[in-house]
């Protein structure tokens, strides 16, 4: 019988990471464990912080141990400091909320690490994510599909995929019903991870710790300065842009009938923008920095489902191209709650993932009058055109 090809699995320390091995292995997969070492030696790590930290480490070799893989320790700490932490900073000096877990995805483990996975002669890099990859017939190409198990899909993080990189990617988990599922074949293979905690931190920074990290490295970012309403009036002072978030209540130390919330954050001005839930609501968005798997960027109006945040199920939506390369606008049916800068916009078709971008900012008003009216196909009554996504076009 001829053996199973050579996998590479990334083994945060976790128990998803830890179980998806532990399934290769049963299949007959030729399973080789690599952690990648991105902790910073600055950061004050102890052996109690998050995936692949030292502890990480530690948990992912006796996991490889106990089910009979070998276990290599990747160096990727300065690339992952260029790629993530150093956008990570940039972003909040930007005034936008980033997502450094999209960043992960993108540059390090589905890019060099799937790149060194292949030139040490593996077929496939293997990840602990709860989503579904596969070869499509009928659309002739690779589908990155949502996770059945709906509350742990992770496909939010992971629309950057290129066609190339899906055909070399494996997650194991996306048919597992629950996370009790996991644990439980983590328990009966008596894996020391079977009850650890899932990790809720970044992973370069420890508990709440970011606004500290922050004020070592963008020290601007944690500077007071003023809190005014939509009309510019005065209202506060606020105590650095990097505590705060679109749609976020708590530090807005003002006096109001009504309550406040963060719709806005000028970085340049060092001003943080307060107004109340009504202003917090917009249909329309644009993103750049798209990504498109498998299917071109749209040409006109196409119906989508999009999410704005990775806890939240997608909502209906029509894209259309932007005014710039690479940019397109979101329109939502319904008004979506706190759009925000530097989190994603991912689209998808039923299961699906079409593609995604980085959010830029909201739109106010309906789409014949946003930054891409001109890109739009009018009907003869003047309405929008639109089209559904065609995936295997």
């Amino acid at each position: 019988m001829t053996n199973k090809p050579t996998v590479v699995v990334a083994m945060s320390g976790g128990v998803d990471s830890s179980v998806a091995a532990a399934l290769l292995k049963q299949q007959g997969y030729d399973v080789i464990g690599v952690t990648m070492q991105i902790w910073q030696e600055s950061a004050g790590e102890t052996h109690g912080a998050g995936c692949c930290s030292l502890g990480a480490v530690e948990d992912a070799r006796r996991v490889a141990t106990r089910i009979g893989i070998p276990h290599y320790c990747l160096n990727y700490r300065e690339f992952f400091a260029e790629k993530v932490i150093d956008e990570f900073v940039d972003e909040y000096r930007k005034g936008r909320t980033p997502n450094p877990c999209i960043s992960c995805n993108r540059h390090v483990k589905f890019d060099a690490l799937l790149n060194k996975a292949r030139q040490l002669g593996a077929e496939y890099l293997a990840t602990g994510h709860y989503a579904r990859v596969g070869y499509d017939d009928g659309r002739d190409r690779y589908v990155l599909r949502r996770a059945l198990n709906n509350a742990k899909d992770q496909t939010y993080a992971l629309f950057y995929f290129t066609q190339e990189q899906l055909a070399h990617t494996m997650m194991p988990l996306g048919d597992v019903t629950s996370k009790d599922e996991v644990r439980a074949i983590a328990a009966d293979l008596g894996l020391n991870v079977a009850s650890k905690p899932d990790s809720q931190d970044i992973c370069f920074t420890q508990g709440d710790s970011y606004t500290r990290f922050l004020a070592e490295n963008a020290p601007e970012t944690v500077q007071a300065g003023e809190i005014v309403d939509v009309s510019g009036r005065r209202r506060g002072v606020h105590e650095g842009i990097a505590f705060y978030t679109i749609g976020q209540r708590k530090r807005i130390n003002v006096g109001s009938a009504v309550p406040l919330f963060v719709i806005g954050i000028d970085a340049e001005a060092n001003r943080v923008i307060v107004g109340d839930e009504e202003d917090l609501r917009a249909r329309e968005l644009i993103a750049d920095d798209c990504n498109w798997i498998g299917v071109a960027g749209p040409e006109q109006a196409g119906h989508v489902m999009a999410k704005i945040r990775y806890n939240m199920n997608p909502s209906a939506a029509t894209v259309l191209p932007g005014t710039q390369s690479g940019q397109i606008n979101v329109r939502f049916d319904e008004p979506q709650r706190a759009i925000t800068p530097g989190q994603a916009v991912v689209l998808y078709d039923g299961d699906v993932v079409v593609g995604g971008g980085a959010i830029r900012c909201a739109v106010s008003g309906n789409i014949d009058t946003s930054l891409a009216s001109s890109n739009v196909e009018k009907a003869g009554d003047g309405s929008v055109k639109e089209t559904e996504f065609e995936l295997n076009n």
